[in-house]
C-alpha cells in the first residue's frame, strides 16, 4: 500500500496492493502494519456500507466530539465523486474542499481524519461504498454541513438528497468544535 496523494492536510488517498489473475482480483483494504509504516494512526471500530443510485448525493457528514472519528472509505461497485471539507478551525485549509473519484476499478481508498465533513455523489446506479470508522456511530452526535454551502461545484443539476442532508447548516453558520 502507498500514499497516492494528500488533497488536504492529513487526508490521504491510498493505493492498495491489488492482486489480479484470471479469476479476478484480491484487494487488501486495511492492514495495521501497513498503516503504521505509512504513519497513519487508525483503529477501526465499526464498518458499514451504503448502496446508492446515480445522482444520489450523501453529505456532508461528520460526528461531533467525543464521538468524532477517522474514516476510511472506498467503492466496491460503481463509482463516486468523494468530497471532503476541512472544518478544523485552526487548520490552514479550513473551509477548503477536495474531491477524488473512487471506483470499483481504481481500488483507491480515502483516509479522512477527524475534523472533516464527508460526502459523495454517486456516479452510477447501485454504487456500493464501504466505510470503516474509528468510533462506533453515535446518532446523538451526528452533524453535517449543507452540501451546497461551501463553494464546491457538484457535477449534477438535480441531486437526490435526504431531507436531513438538506437541513444541515451552511458552512458560514457553523461553529467548529474541532
Amino acid at each position: 500500500m502507498k500514499i497516492k496523494s494528500e488533497p488536504l492536510p492529513a487526508a490521504l488517498v491510498l493505493e492498495p496492493n491489488v492482486f489480479e489473475d484470471k479469476r479476478g482480483n484480491f484487494v487488501k483494504t486495511f492492514q495495521k502494519p501497513a498503516f503504521s509504516t505509512l504513519k497513519i494512526n487508525f483503529h477501526p471500530q465499526e464498518e458499514f456500507y451504503s448502496t446508492s443510485n446515480r445522482d444520489v448525493l450523501r453529505g456532508m457528514h461528520f460526528q461531533l466530539p467525543p464521538h468524532d472519528h477517522d474514516k476510511l472509505v472506498y467503492c466496491i461497485r460503481g463509482a463516486v465523486l468523494d468530497v471532503i471539507l476541512d472544518i478544523r478551525k485552526n487548520s490552514p485549509a479550513f473551509g477548503r474542499s477536495a474531491a477524488v473519484e473512487l471506483t470499483a476499478q481504481n481500488h483507491l481508498l480515502f483516509f479522512i481524519p477527524k475534523g472533516f465533513a464527508h460526502g459523495f455523489l454517486s456516479l452510477e446506479d447501485e454504487t456500493v461504498m464501504i466505510y470503516k470508522t474509528s468510533t462506533v456511530h453515535a446518532p446523538s452526535h451526528d452533524a453535517g454541513i449543507r452540501w451546497d454551502s461551501f463553494g464546491f461545484q457538484w457535477p449534477v443539476k438535480k441531486p437526490i438528497l435526504s431531507d436531513r442532508d438538506n437541513s444541515f447548516p451552511a458552512l458560514a453558520d457553523f461553529r467548529s468544535p474541532f
